[in-house]
C-alpha cells in the first residue's frame, strides 16, 4: 500500500491546471521518483566500495558503462512502448490486462491526469535491472559497472519522467528543443499515436519510420485515445473495461462507454471518422 501525502493526497492531479512549480512540488515528493533517486544514491555509493581498478582505464569503463546506459535507454523505450505498450497482447490476456491499463492505457484515456503518467516500480525497476546491470556488468567490467549502469538507468528515467510530465503540462517551454518535444509527443496522443514513440529522443523513430513531424504527414487516428481497444474488443477480452471505473474513451470527441450497455458504435466511434448516428456515411457534396 502507498501512502500519499501531500500534492499527492489529492484525488486528482490534472496537468492542464497546473503550474510548472506545481509540477515540480509534484514530481519530488512522487513515491517512485524518490525511490529512483534513493536508489541511484545507494548504487554509486556500493559501486564506489566494489571498485577495485581506481587507475583511468578503471575509472573510464565505469563511466562508459554508465553512458552505454543512458545510449541505449531510447532504444529500450521505443521498443517496449511501439511493440508491448502499443500492441493488443497484453490487454487480450486476463493476466495482463490490468497491467496494461495502468502502465499505458489509462494515460492513453487521460493524458494529462499526472495520477497515472510516473510509471509503476514493478514494471520500471526491473526493465531497468535487466538491461543495465548486465550490460554495465560485460563494460564496466563487474559489479561496479553494473552499479554504475543502473544508477545511469535509474537517473535517465527520472529525466524522462520529468520532460514527460512537462509535456503535458499547460506551459510553454523557453527551449526551442523542449518545444519540439513537447510538440511531437502531444501529436502521439492527439493525432497519431502510431508514431513518434519516443519521449527525448526521437531519433529510433527516425531510423524505423515512425517519425511525422507535423499533423498533416498523417491521417488522424481514430484510436490514439483508446489503442484500439474499443466496445467490441471489451466485449471479447472484458478484463479492462471491468476495472475502469469511469467507463472507457472510445471516441476522439471524449465520449465514454460502460460495459453492460448498447454498444455505442457509429454514434462513438463512426462519428468520428465522419459518419452519422445511424451509421452511414456522409453525403459529398454536390
Amino acid at each position: 500500500m502507498v501512502v500519499r501525502i501531500g500534492f499527492w493526497a489529492r484525488e486528482k492531479h490534472n496537468l492542464s491546471r497546473m503550474s510548472m512549480a506545481q509540477l515540480v512540488q509534484a514530481y519530488f515528493t512522487h513515491y517512485a521518483v524518490a525511490t529512483y533517486f534513493g536508489l541511484a544514491a545507494a548504487s554509486i555509493a556500493a559501486a564506489w566500495l566494489t571498485l577495485t581498478d581506481v587507475s583511468i582505464l578503471g575509472l573510464a569503463r565505469i563511466a562508459a558503462a554508465a553512458l552505454a546506459a543512458v545510449i541505449v535507454y531510447p532504444l529500450v523505450w521505443y521498443c517496449l512502448h511501439r511493440w508491448l505498450l502499443h500492441s493488443r497482447f497484453m490487454y487480450r490476456r486476463a493476466a495482463t490486462a490490468r497491467l496494461w491499463k495502468r502502465i499505458h492505457f489509462d494515460h492513453h484515456q487521460d493524458p494529462h491526469d499526472l495520477g497515472v503518467l510516473f510509471g509503476a516500480l514493478y514494471t520500471t525497476l526491473p526493465t531497468i535491472a535487466v538491461i543495465a546491470l548486465p550490460l554495465g556488468w560485460l563494460i564496466g567490467d563487474g559489479p561496479a559497472g553494473a552499479l554504475c549502469a543502473f544508477a545511469a538507468g535509474l537517473l535517465t528515467t527520472c529525466f524522462y519522467e520529468f520532460c514527460h510530465s512537462a509535456q503535458h503540462l499547460n506551459f510553454r517551454p523557453r527551449s526551442q528543443m523542449m518545444q519540439t518535444m513537447k510538440r511531437l509527443h502531444l501529436l502521439h496522443h492527439f493525432h497519431d499515436e502510431h508514431g513518434n514513440h519516443g519521449i527525448t529522443s526521437f531519433v529510433v523513430d527516425r531510423l524505423l519510420g515512425t517519425y511525422y513531424a507535423n499533423a498533416r504527414d498523417r491521417a488522424k487516428s481514430a484510436t490514439a485515445f483508446n489503442l484500439g481497444y474499443d466496445e467490441a474488443e471489451a466485449g471479447r477480452f472484458p478484463w479492462v473495461a471491468e476495472a475502469s471505473a469511469d467507463g472507457i474513451r472510445v471516441g476522439r470527441d471524449g465520449r465514454r462507454w460502460h460495459p453492460n450497455t448498447p454498444q455505442a458504435g457509429a454514434d462513438a466511434i463512426g462519428a468520428d471518422l465522419g459518419y452519422d448516428e445511424a451509421g452511414s456515411a456522409p453525403r459529398k457534396a454536390a
